[in-house]
């Protein structure tokens, strides 16, 4: 799979099944819509309209079916009939399900999707997500290059007008974005350390033509990150904070994006079990989604100030580690008493909001992490734990979830209620919380709110997406589609203005920052 190329196309290719193999797939009634014709370029002269009709009528999903038109060349494959409210209608993870072992892996390959247009962009990305890029499996290497080439046929409303060109390459930008932010968070410590991830950094930044901005090792306690710096001071390759920056002229509002970058996490001295540390390569995920979205953005063009915050560390045990009772002093100004190292990924990110708003003055920040593994009982294992303090903006990142394929759910908003978990007598909080019990996944967003204040005007979201970032042993790649579907009414795409919830007249209008001239807007 590391050797698998992805093709965006509008045009309705002719190819035989015996030369290049072809998956039909789609919800049950709209591959009953479509005609033979929609499709006999791809299946003749191996399958029959007749072939092709019985195929459909033998398909019987429960919750998925295919069936075999000519061997395992031509397959038609039938996605779950139904969607809850909180599921997203284009059934992308069973998508990916179905992409993943409906090819025999040929050379040349072709995926049809079958869906209505609404369903394209969450269907391009969990397409994406079942050709995962890093392997080091003996021959990978060398392996013969698998070109697959991904179509749609629209159905429903708005079918008759063909995808542009525009929408295939926000599809393509975006389905590449998803596949290297999964390549980066499958990649082990060994070669994924904090010094690799800067150069991922550079390498995104040398793409967009933005040089970043590092602060790293002692530079970080010297000006004031005691957060980054202290979880990350014990290993080999010292903690950064590196920021990529777009400010186009006409810009009018500013929106920073922080990612947690834990590149490896023991748990520090609070260490983890032998059956809790191994996936621990997977707590820079959050890092890995705000790179990839912010190069996505960025190359389909972003109308707004967008700053992608990379907060980089490796929870690490040594002589420097930080010790539970250590107090740190954030970037914010305010004390934390440590009394878990293991809760390492709210102090970095704790410095990363508070830069974006004290630094880049930023009007939305946005702050995504592998944060708690409570997050996976808070919200399971498909849906991100969505904190926000604002409820217009808590319900648009649903809907984006909704339609990206990349789910969120609310957790409780409560600080009044929760902040209290985190009481010190000797400086003004500690990391963890005192019951474990109470909310812990809201109160661990809690902790990194305290420090741009319960009080801030602007909009602050939180995304702790520890479950939804890896399937099983590989990385999704969670978070390019939800970002940029979320901020798509800011995008030069016509695409992703289409999936984005922003600027939509749903109820009643609503501001998202309180300035009248910012114009991004949502109801």
């Amino acid at each position: 799979m590391a050797n698998v190329v992805l093709q965006f196309s509008s045009g309705n290719s002719v190819s035989d099944p015996s030369s290049r193999s072809v998956l039909i797939l789609g919800q049950l009634s709209h591959l009953t819509a479509i005609s033979y014709e929609a499709v006999r370029s791809k299946l003749e002269p191996r399958v029959t309209q007749e072939t092709f009709k019985v195929g459909v009528d033998s398909l019987h999903p429960s919750p998925t079916d295919s069936v075999s038109l000519w061997v395992n060349n031509a397959t038609i494959a039938a996605l779950p009939l139904k969607a809850s409210r909180h599921n997203t209608p284009s059934r992308a993870h069973a998508v990916t399900k179905l992409v993943k072992n409906g090819l025999p892996g040929m050379a040349k390959e072709c995926i049809v999707i079958v869906c209505e247009r609404s369903s394209v962009f969450a269907s391009a990305c969990a397409a994406a997500r079942a050709y995962p890029l890093f392997s080091r499996r003996l021959g990978s290497k060398g392996s013969s290059t698998r070109v697959i080439t991904i179509e749609f046929i629209l159905v429903g409303e708005n079918s008759s007008k063909p995808l542009t060109d525009g929408d295939i390459q926000t599809l393509a930008v975006t389905a590449d974005a998803v596949r290297q932010s999964a390549r980066i968070v499958d990649t082990p410590c060994n070669e994924m350390n904090t010094d690799h991830f800067l150069q991922e950094v550079q390498r995104v930044g040398k793409e967009l033509g933005i040089v970043p901005f590092i602060i790293r090792g002692e530079d970080l306690d010297k000006q004031g990150f005691g957060g980054i710096y202290g979880v990350g001071k014990a290993a080999a390759n010292p903690p950064a904070m590196a920021v990529l920056s777009h400010k186009p002229a006409s810009a009018t509002q500013t929106i920073a994006w922080v990612g947690k970058g834990i590149v490896y996490d023991t748990g520090g001295l609070s260490i983890k079990g032998k059956t809790a540390m191994p996936g621990m390569k997977r707590d820079c995920g959050g890092a890995a989604g705000v790179l990839g979205a912010f190069a996505s953005a960025v190359k389909l063009g972003f109308k707004e100030n967008l700053h992608a915050i990379i907060c980089l560390a490796e929870n690490a045990v040594g002589p420097l580690a930080t010790r539970p009772d250590d107090i740190h002093i954030l970037y914010s100004g305010r004390s934390v008493e440590i009394n878990n190292t293991d809760a390492e990924g709210r102090l970095v990110l704790g410095d990363g909001v508070a830069y974006a708003v004290k630094d880049l003055k930023a009007d939305i920040v946005l702050d995504m992490a592998t944060l708690t593994g409570a997050q996976g009982i808070s919200t399971g294992k498909y849906h991100a734990g969505l904190l926000c303090n604002k409820e217009e903006w808590e319900e648009a990142c649903a809907v984006a979830g909704r339609n990206s394929g990349d789910l969120v759910f609310p957790l409780v908003f409560c600080p009044e209620l929760h902040f209290s978990e985190f009481g010190s007598a000797v400086a003004d909080m500690k990391n963890s919380v005192m019951d474990r019990g109470n909310a812990q996944s809201s109160c661990a967003g809690l902790f990194i709110g305290a420090h741009i204040g319960f009080d801030f005007t602007g909009t602050w979201i939180h995304v702790d997406m520890a479950s939804p970032a890896n399937y099983g042993e590989r990385a999704t790649g969670y978070g390019v589609a939800l970002l940029v579907a979320l901020f798509g009414r800011a995008s030069h795409s016509a695409l992703l203005q289409s999936v984005s919830p922003l600027g939509q007249n749903l109820s009643s209008e609503v501001e998202l920052v309180g300035n009248e001239s910012k114009k991004i807007r949502l109801v």
